[in-house]
């Protein structure tokens, strides 16, 4: 590969071999060079193959910005994320999540932590994710010297939630908000509370987060529709769940202005009666 244009002594743009403009990082990959002069492969630390214009200019932006130490640590956290959740995130993390952590290790140094409102939300409804965020904790303290408030973990899980969903993290903090909603309807509704561990619980936080995206992205139910008649044996199999649906469908129709349909009345009711087995 030879370097098109050099970004900083860490990072160059060049060209793949199917003549794809790339960015390849690596410590001190510029060092030296100029423009013409081929890449030592010894030295790429990282490739990254960005489609979006506007995206290739963040990332720019970002390896200007910050150090190459927190771009490798902000991609052990990302690497950690995928191998423990066994799902793709979307490439986007890696300038949000280098960005978050950068910005927190200077307001920490500054004395200026923050705290995070929707700490407990997150905690409970992405258990994995804050799991997760903990882990990252060490890492930042073994890379950095900084231990950082728990808080910091929820900021990081919401990072990786949003990259789980593509989204924005505004739709995101609105989507934990919503799903927290529906969480106590139904827990009001029976009197009582969950087993957050089970797994029914953990599908009905994930039923309600996808349900919640769609709403706040306004794009419509893409699961097969069902038909009627399975709706009528659900209702009357599960009455209370049902009840309880109708409960949210008001809540949601009043609050957001969007309608359910009884795909997604009968996909609620069906969630919730397993929460209660």
């Amino acid at each position: 590969m030879i370097i098109k244009k050099i970004l900083n002594n860490n990072a160059v743009i060049t060209k793949d071999s199917n003549h794809k403009e790339i960015i390849v990082m690596g410590k001190g990959i510029a060092y030296q060079k100029k423009t013409g002069d081929p890449i030592d492969p010894s030295k790429v630390y990282k490739t990254f193959s960005v489609d979006s214009k506007t995206i290739q200019n963040r990332l720019i932006e970002m390896i200007d910005k910050i150090p190459i130490e927190f771009i490798k640590l902000s991609e052990r956290i990302i690497y950690m994320a995928k191998e423990k959740l066994e799902i793709p995130l979307n490439d986007s993390i890696y300038i949000s999540l280098t960005d978050h952590i950068y910005s927190s290790v200077q307001r920490y140094h500054q004395g200026l932590p923050l705290r995070n409102k929707l700490q407990w939300e997150i905690k409970h409804l992405y258990k994995k994710e804050f799991e997760i965020g903990l882990e990252a904790l060490m890492l930042i303290k073994e890379e950095t010297g900084i231990s950082m408030l728990e808080d910091e973990a929820g900021f990081i899980a919401m990072h990786i939630v949003s990259s789980e969903m593509a989204d924005d993290m505004h739709n995101v903090y609105e989507i934990t908000q919503f799903i927290q909603q529906i969480v106590n309807i139904v827990k009001y509704h029976f009197s009582l509370d969950f087993d957050i561990e089970s797994l029914a619980y953990h599908r009905f936080i994930t039923h309600l987060k996808f349900f919640g995206y769609r709403i706040f992205s306004q794009t419509s139910n893409t699961e097969h529709s069902l038909e009627n008649d399975l709706l009528e044996i659900i209702k009357e199999k599960y009455v209370e769940p049902y009840l309880c649906s109708l409960k949210i469908k008001k809540f949601i129709e009043q609050k957001y202005g969007y309608l359910l349909d009884n795909d997604e009345i009968l996909y609620l009711t069906i969630h919730i009666a397993r929460i209660l087995k």
